[in-house]
């Protein structure tokens, strides 16, 4: 055979190769159009929260039904102990430390993610995707780093957690803004989320869409829907942030928040049914960080909100995708938030994007095949903001090291997932390899 020949039988063969292996990775419906995207960000819920995961006392029947039809992964962490860390993170795919944003931003025009990262928003718009968020954006003052100018088509948003009722901010400011603009509208924060998904999936349901569906609910002022407003323009409320109740009746509120934010599933995906839209439509579920103890519940995990115990950043992770994601699976895959951007990507069928180096990976494998993951170290970094202490982890295969306020922490995650038993003593030269991985890992993430 000729040199020419066997170039040209090369050739075919690679094409064919890469044309199956493009065809695997889109998983287009009859249509030919790549799936819709539904991501639902719930503020603050614990890893024990749902009905799903062995809650039995805060009815969720409809995020229940999504975990019965999709799969539940039991070793999903966020990339943060708060708010802001984990949803920077979500956005880029990249360890947030890459952003800057290593605490929960405050009242501040100052402070955010830098409008030159590239957002899982801007990925998807190579591919035809419309997106919209609605709720709480939290990555940096909307009017200064909004979600407009990172790639969203359009935003009904919140900077942080206003009051639900007034949506008035803990610094006497309306706090809600459509397309980058103060919008004050009367409503419940969750049922205006709710509303503005709904219309943003009608109103893009001919072409590929990607909402970002991020409640504002759990987070304090704990107020459900027939509790009373509370904060009121030109006053500062942070002596008062968790809301009006009594503090007996803070959980009774969480309840009627999360049972609140469980009605929006139900409505969101019956509008996808509605449409005609269920089938060819991904619904990826979960948190940004563990709940508070003393009202939400991280059992059997150790720690909770801003911890880098298990209760901090363990969370409850669903996925749902009829035909595509084995109804009632369940996954024990060791997957963080920074991961879903890469996932999106490769199951819509879109590159990378150039000069863009992901930390996260792709878990359609996960998802679709219930297959493992490679082995892979997991880091966390958290500089409180408020109590001004610093934290870190670091996740290898069953070891999980924690050092806190010079503390050594060091747990067999598979005999032990509670952190009960500091085995850090015992064995020093785990010690000194997790910390060692650490300052590498610190080291490249920060070098910009």
């Amino acid at each position: 055979m000729t040199t020419y020949r066997l170039y040209s039988l090369s050739l075919m063969i690679g094409l064919a190769i890469l044309a199956i292996t493009k065809g695997d990775s889109c998983r287009k419906d009859a249509s030919g159009s790549p799936p819709n995207i539904v991501l639902i960000l719930i503020d603050d819920i614990g890893y024990n929260d749902l009905g799903c995961y062995g809650n039995d006392l805060i009815p969720t029947p409809n995020i229940d039904k999504l975990a019965a039809g999709g799969m539940r992964m039991t070793d999903f962490h966020t990339n943060g102990a708060v708010c802001s860390p984990t949803r920077a993170a979500l956005l880029t795919g990249q360890y947030q430390q890459r952003s800057g944003v290593e605490s929960a931003i405050g009242f501040t025009k100052d402070e955010g993610m830098p409008l030159g990262k590239t957002t899982i928003a801007e990925a998807l718009a190579r591919a035809g995707y419309k997106s919209g968020v609605f709720g709480k954006w939290h990555v940096g003052h909307v009017s200064r780093f909004g979600p407009n100018d990172q790639g969203f088509d359009w935003s009904v948003v919140s900077n942080n957690s206003p009051d639900y009722h007034t949506h008035v901010s803990r610094v006497g400011e309306i706090d809600w803004f459509k397309n980058q603009e103060l919008y004050d509208e009367p409503g419940y924060l969750t049922d205006l989320v709710t509303r503005h998904t709904i219309e943003f999936i009608e109103e893009n349901h001919d072409q590929p869409f990607f909402t970002f569906v991020s409640h504002v609910a759990c987070h304090f002022p704990f107020q459900g829907p027939d509790d009373p407003p509370h904060r009121q323009v030109g006053k500062i409320w942070h002596d008062t942030k968790y809301g009006p109740l009594p503090e007996e009746e803070y959980k009774r509120a969480y309840r009627d928040m999360l049972m609140a934010v469980d009605e929006s599933v139900g409505e969101t995906v019956a509008t996808l049914e509605r449409l005609g839209l269920r089938e060819n439509t991904i619904i990826f579920l979960t948190s940004d960080n563990g709940a508070y103890s003393w009202v939400g519940s991280n059992a059997p995990y150790r720690g909770q909100k801003g911890d880098l115990f298990e209760g901090g950043h363990r969370v409850p992770a669903i996925v749902n995708w009829p035909g595509h994601v084995p109804a009632g699976s369940l996954s024990d895959a060791t997957a963080m938030t920074m991961d879903l951007l890469p996932t999106f990507l490769q199951i819509a069928g879109v590159a990378q994007p150039d000069k863009v180096e992901f930390d996260g990976i792709d878990l359609s494998s996960v998802w679709l095949e219930n297959k493992g993951l490679p082995e892979r170290t997991l880091f966390w970094r958290f500089n409180n903001l408020y109590t001004k202490k610093e934290a870190m982890a670091v996740r290898e295969g069953k070891w999980k090291y924690v050092e806190k306020e010079k503390k050594q922490f060091l747990f067999n995650l598979q005999e032990d997932p509670g952190e009960k038993a500091n085995l850090a003593a015992g064995h020093p030269e785990m010690v000194d390899s997790l910390r060692r991985q650490f300052k590498s890992w610190e080291e490249k993430v920060t070098e910009n």
